[in-house]
């Protein structure tokens, strides 16, 4: 092939190459996508984290706590401690410490955790039961529930107010039936709150001065204590992650922290080092506890101090005697011993005296007390029958030794 046909093929398939790149073109649609991984490590560690930020962003001071070993060092006034962690494991002298903080000035907001039990009479949640305040399932209210009255509270201007008297009539259509509202004085319009609307709380000792309801369930409960002031919720979920942009939940965290720095305490108390072992090193655990359990079975199998190993050189027949004598013993039992040593008398008085064994038994006791010259309270203690009962050691004793003396006598 000469140079101008390899031209003429080459400018051939550029030619092929730019019709069809052409008409992927024409049919090529340009799209962009957004890829989500989900939220980040530290999100997903800390689920009241967009909480925080929240707070930042609106220039509140955040800070978090370990756990309740740091109210001594935390004052009171213009402090809001939200604890919204687990207090399963919350002392009473832990709690007496947590109110007496606030009853100095500072603002406890924390979460209502046990339902109230009527027959124990107590909730078994130390702070629910020393400020009044119960706890129930929405589903047992048989009617409106009467700490939450439909007018508002004479200080609502320094506060968050009760449920307005007229808020159901001025809106006819009640748009969100199942949100929590919160009425403000001097407001129109209420603020819709996402609680879970399962739970209902109760202040027993009509101490709130406000509160925030659905329908006939209360959410949100506020009462003086001291110079403080303490918020009781029904649930934290709303200043989670996934619900804090619900809504007019994040407006809630900012209006109860306002003008105040938060402390926040996910946890009353800190984990044990058995439970963070267990938490992170249950393999080393389980290891632990099997060589434990081989070390004693081990000890267990010793009874008594270990014995030198006998030498395989010995041929002592004290020994052999012996351990003859105790395996006897311990197979056929004491009966059997002590009458093969009567058989034994009898076969050599037999020897001494033919006829020996035709004799009555007064007789044979004669006969031995004349070969062996014994008296005869001697023969009968060692001839005569052996009882039912197993012997004593000393009477075991004591009786083979009478038909040891009396079969060398013969």
């Amino acid at each position: 092939m000469n140079r101008r046909a390899r031209l003429l093929l080459a400018g051939a398939l550029l030619l092929a190459l730019g019709l069809l790149a052409s008409q992927l073109l024409e049919h090529l649609t340009p799209y962009q996508e957004t890829l989500k991984h989900g939220p980040t490590p530290e999100a997903r560690a800390n689920p009241f984290l967009a909480a925080e930020h929240f707070l930042r962003q609106r220039g509140i001071q955040v800070r978090r706590a370990d756990g309740l070993q740091e109210l001594a060092s935390l004052p009171s006034k213009g402090q809001t401690l939200l604890l919204l962690g687990d207090r399963r494991n919350m002392t009473p002298r832990q709690t007496a410490r947590l109110l007496d903080w606030a009853a100095k000035g500072g603002h406890l907001l924390f979460v209502a955790e046990r339902l109230w039990d009527e027959e124990d009479g107590k909730s078994g949640d130390l702070l629910l039961d020393r400020l009044g305040i119960q706890q129930s399932l929405s589903e047992d209210l048989a009617e409106p529930a009467a700490d939450s009255p439909s007018t508002p509270p004479a200080d609502a201007a320094d506060s968050a107010s009760a449920a307005d008297e007229h808020g159901a009539e001025q809106d006819p259509d009640e748009r969100y039936p199942q949100l929590t509202k919160l009425y403000l004085e001097n407001e129109g319009a209420p603020a819709y709150v996402g609680f879970d609307t399962d739970f209902h709380l109760y202040d027993a000792n009509n101490r709130a001065h406000a509160w925030a309801n659905s329908g006939q369930s209360t959410h949100m409960l506020q009462l003086y204590h001291g110079d403080g002031l303490i918020t009781v919720l029904s649930d934290p979920w709303i200043w989670q992650n996934r619900a804090i942009g619900d809504y007019d939940n994040a407006w809630l965290l900012w209006y109860l922290t306002q003008d105040s720095a938060v402390t926040l305490l996910y946890r009353a108390d800190r984990d044990s080092l058995f439970s963070l072992l267990l938490r992170y090193f249950p393999q080393a655990l389980v290891a632990l506890a099997l060589l434990l359990a081989l070390a004693l079975w081990a000890a267990g199998q010793r009874q008594g101090p270990l014995l030198a190993p006998a030498s395989r050189a010995r041929r002592q027949l004290e020994e052999h005697l012996r351990s003859g004598a105790d395996f006897l013993l311990r197979r056929s039992g004491q009966h059997s011993l002590l009458q093969a040593l009567q058989r034994d008398i009898q076969r050599r008085a037999r020897q001494r005296h033919p006829g020996f064994e035709r004799l009555d038994v007064a007789s044979q006791w004669q006969v031995l007390g004349r070969l062996t010259r014994l008296p005869s309270s001697a023969i009968s203690q060692a001839m005569r029958p052996l009882p039912a009962q197993r012997l004593s050691a000393h009477d075991f004793t004591r009786q083979v030794a009478h038909l040891q003396h009396l079969r060398n006598a013969l």
